[in-house]
């Protein structure tokens, strides 16, 4: 990721201006001290997260300019409605392409309003009711005009959504509820179910693999849907964990350590100690084939057990750079195991260790190291460490992150290192994707 700046000091001073005008109008940020709640808002505002922090986009003040601040409501910059860049205060391009449609919502109430309409506690994580579109306001002459490439690089994390069979629905006791950094959960019987195909071992090097499946699923996303893959690992019991999200087929999940199945209780993420098993990191089947779980967009109505082969294009969303060039024709089968709100369509958000904990983080007890930036991990962490050099710098450094964060943990370690070396330690790259019938390695590790 690269940073294009334009620099411009009345325009800057512009900002500035209009930020303290806002300070008295209805549409201002809310005041907040230290110890004041992330998200919390005195009107509706637009949620836009990168790897690096969330952006809450303001309704227009009485000037009709729209500031942009972080998750504290703090001022960072001003949002151009006419070409959807963001500009910091000092007028330097930090985000473009943005569009109020396709990004959540949150309230005074501290909901978050999803793609479809669900709204979702940030306390409590429950779903609350459908909600009703609002009119996206009309963008005002005085916000600066520019257009470059964008730096920002949306990952896993934020809504946390569960999919619940009542718009009342609360947490239950026999069925605990959880989250994810792209999702809620809900509990289920985990009762263990066996397999006619031996388990995959996952595999930190590139080959490593011999899956008698992997070659029936070489290339078996191209030509499909455009989409984009994150990653996310945040411990939090997965939202396909309960019976009433999964269609009565519930993935298992864990206890606190993440080794021991468990049934019953809730999720870490909602004060109880259910998490997600360690034992669902990503399986390399062949050189060019993989496989993982992940978080599927709750805008599409969850799909909790299906099957998605992403073939890489060897492009990136925000950059191209030889990493992703080097991931170019592989193609990873990844399984539904949660339901994000914060996913949007054609976006898969792959269960990676390391990978980073979006909003909500149940690896407190894990024993692991510095989980690197909340969106993004570790990688992320590389990429401004080597100033976001290419190529082997990427794998090298994310290699050693790996190492140290995980070194008690051997098998969050392996699947830490599957990011640095089957994937090239490529962030955010393009695929295309298409539904397939899921392979045994994966269903395997479902129960």
């Amino acid at each position: 990721m690269k940073h294009m700046f334009i620099k411009s000091m009345a325009i800057a001073a512009t900002l500035m201006l209009a930020w303290n005008c806002s300070e008295e109008t209805s549409s201002s940020p809310a005041q907040t001290t230290a110890d004041s709640k992330p998200f919390t808002v005195s009107s509706e505002v637009w949620w836009i997260f990168t790897d690096q922090s969330s952006y809450l986009i303001q309704q227009p003040n009485e000037n009709g300019v729209q500031v942009v601040t972080d998750a504290w409501s703090k001022p960072v910059g001003v949002f151009n409605a006419t070409n959807g860049t963001i500009t910091d205060l000092q007028n330097n391009v930090i985000m473009t392409d943005v569009s109020l449609s396709t990004l959540l919502r949150i309230t005074p109430e501290r909901t978050v309003i999803g793609l479809d309409g669900t709204i979702t506690s940030l306390d409590d994580h429950t779903i609350i009711k459908p909600a009703d579109p609002i009119e996206i306001p009309a963008s005002s002459s005085s916000a600066p005009a520019a257009a470059v490439e964008s730096s920002s690089t949306p990952s896993s994390g934020g809504g946390n959504a569960p999919v619940a069979t009542s718009s009342s629905e609360t947490e239950k006791s026999s069925s605990s509820s959880a989250k994810s950094s792209s999702s809620s959960a809900k509990s289920s019987s985990s009762s263990a179910k066996s397999s006619s195909s031996s388990e995959q071992k996952s595999s930190s090097s590139k080959g490593g693999g011999n899956d008698p499946e992997a070659s029936k699923y070489e290339n078996a996303g191209k030509g499909g849907q455009q989409g984009w893959a994150t990653r996310y690992w945040d411990c939090c019991m997965p939202s396909c964990g309960w019976n009433e999200n999964s269609g009565g087929n519930p993935t298992m999940y864990c206890d606190a350590k993440g080794k021991n199945r468990v049934e019953g209780g809730q999720s870490i993420c909602s004060g109880g100690q259910n998490t997600t098993c360690t034992s669902q990191i990503p399986i390399i089947a062949s050189d060019k084939v993989a496989y993982a779980f992940a978080a599927v967009p709750a805008a599409d109505g969850g799909k909790c057990g299906k099957c998605f082969a992403l073939t890489f294009t060897g492009g990136g969303k925000y950059e191209t750079k030889s990493n992703h060039q080097a991931l170019a024709g592989k193609t990873l089968v990844v399984m539904a195991s949660n339901i994000g709100g914060d996913v949007n369509h054609g976006q898969f958000d792959i269960m990676i260790p390391g990978g980073g904990r979006g909003a909500f983080d149940g690896c407190q007890q894990m024993g692991w190291g510095s989980q690197g930036e909340q969106y993004g991990g570790l990688l992320s962490d590389c990429e401004k460490e080597i100033n976001y050099a290419e190529g082997n710098a990427r794998r090298e450094c994310l290699t050693r992150k790996c190492g140290e964060v995980f070194k008690n943990d051997e098998q969050a370690k392996e699947g830490c290192l599957f990011l640095a070396t089957w994937m090239e330690a490529a962030g955010n790259p393009n695929h295309e994707f298409k539904e397939v019938e899921c392979p045994q390695a994966l269903k395997a590790k479902w129960h």
